[in-house]
């Protein structure tokens, strides 16, 4: 049996995937996790061949989780990203944080059981989309990269906290920095995005999908 994790901070989509994992007789559910710290808790807890994370939950997002989680565990332990973004900047982001897999909550159900299989066989899974998006980045390169693009995975990270709301200091405790480095990464988010203020963040990161509305 392939031992999966869900991590889904909606308890209904939660359910909904478990029924599609366990409708495949050689699958079962064998942890669940709202956010990605308890992701992580189950992760250490319980023996798991597959994680299956949502990359937008509270606190720890998916690739940050989906970092620790290929730190801790490397490719024993294959991560899906499964999510409703498909632009080229989270395909791109999701395999950098050392993700296997990569499809969106559009994919018909048969993908997530195909996926779930293809990575524990130690392959790597791409919806049509996400290769495509994938392969568009391999192909411009640093060509027309945007400025989006040139973001670290940290920036992207506090740049989602700023625009959710979040304070300097909540910031700094989710990733366990100062409230000066949180204010250093906002500096330089304004100054590489031409941007003013907060609320110029906000409008940027709901142009670019990088938070939901």
């Amino acid at each position: 049996m392939i031992k999966v994790l869900l991590a889904d901070d909606h308890s209904i989509v939660r359910a909904g995937l478990c029924r599609i994992v366990e409708d495949d007789e050689n699958m079962e559910v064998v942890a669940e996790a709202a956010d990605g710290q308890e992701a992580l808790h189950k992760a250490r807890q319980t023996d798991i061949d597959v994680a299956v994370i949502d990359i937008s939950m509270p606190g720890l997002d998916g690739l940050e989780t989906t970092a620790q989680l290929h730190h801790e565990f490397g490719s024993e332990l294959p991560v899906i990203i499964l999510t409703m973004y498909e632009e080229e900047q989270y395909v791109v982001k999701a395999v950098e944080a050392g993700a296997m897999g990569y499809i969106t909550k559009r994919s018909a159900p048969e993908q997530l059981v195909a996926a779930i299989h293809k990575v524990y066989d130690g392959h790597r899974y791409f919806t049509a989309e996400t290769a495509e998006a994938l392969a568009l980045h391999v192909a411009r390169g640093t060509h027309g990269m945007s400025a989006l693009d040139s973001l670290s995975k940290r920036e992207l990270q506090v740049l989602r906290r700023l625009a959710l709301g979040d304070t300097n200091r909540e910031i700094g405790d989710i990733y366990s920095i100062s409230v000066k480095t949180v204010d250093t990464y906002r500096s330089r988010l304004l100054k590489k995005l031409n941007l003013r203020n907060n609320a110029d963040l906000s409008r940027f990161a709901i142009q670019n999908h990088l938070i939901e509305t």
